[in-house]
């Protein structure tokens, strides 16, 4: 029987997205990669639930992939290998697609796959303590799934220095850069669920139909995205209620 490691909590319209591996840092391993994606492709279909956070349990986030795994990930094995680039590439994507608004609260650890997640959230509290990076290439291997998401929200020049050189850095710099929205001193978990209670007031179609033409937009020429918002101007109309 798989353990759970991943717990969830539903209040007032949030749910809480709890990796639970403290003892391993919340290394994602092929169990809790397959559990957290599963937690994420649920909230489309759970109508109560109308926005949500991931956190980590113990001292960190996530410190990335489990390093323990990669003995069975082989050339000679290569449909596990393949198997599991799918698994965590649906993993790193699934936030930003989720028509429900996702912010991560993260502290410690959050390294490599764990960055990965955080920034493919909505939005990112931290708390000072933060080890945000991508050291794969000390290891001899590439951020390649990761990578992607970084280089959107940070841009060329800076992500190309944080997957090459490996350098952690603290929440402060992590604000600085703009991968993070906020940074606070203890816990990151208050903060982050008063940005998902603020979501939760909002209309759903409304903020699913916001999430979606966001990201749209930021992947078409202007005229396209143009267009795209015209039609979702439109469209908007029907989010309206009488008051």
């Amino acid at each position: 029987m798989t353990d759970r490691l991943v717990e969830l909590e539903d209040c007032d319209g949030v749910r809480i997205i709890t990796m639970n591996r403290p003892n391993k840092l919340n290394a994602l391993n092929t169990a809790l990669t397959q559990q957290l994606l599963k937690s994420l492709e649920d909230l489309a279909s759970a109508p109560s639930v109308r926005a949500a956070v991931i956190r980590g349990e113990g001292r960190g986030f996530c410190a990335g992939a489990d390093l323990s795994e990669f003995k069975n990930l082989t050339p000679e094995q290569s449909d596990r290998v393949l198997e599991r680039a799918e698994l965590t590439c649906r993993l790193q994507s699934v936030a930003s697609q989720s028509p429900v608004p996702v912010v991560a609260a993260v502290h410690g650890a959050t390294i490599g796959g764990g960055a990965g997640i955080a920034l493919g959230c909505d939005m990112v509290v931290a708390s000072r303590g933060l080890k945000l990076g991508y050291p794969e290439t000390k290891h001899g291997i590439v951020p390649a799934l990761v990578m992607t998401g970084l280089q959107r929200a940070l841009g060329r020049k800076a992500a190309f220095e944080m997957v090459s050189l490996g350098r952690l850095i603290d929440a402060d710099e992590a604000k600085e850069l703009g991968l993070v929205n906020r940074v606070v001193d203890a816990d990151p978990l208050p903060a982050a669920l008063q940005i998902a209670s603020a979501w939760a007031e909002v209309n759903p179609r409304a903020m699913a139909a916001t999430k979606q033409l966001f990201y749209r937009v930021g992947e078409i020429p202007f005229d396209a995205a143009m267009a795209v918002g015209r039609d979702t101007n439109a469209l908007m109309r029907s989010f309206r209620t009488e008051n």
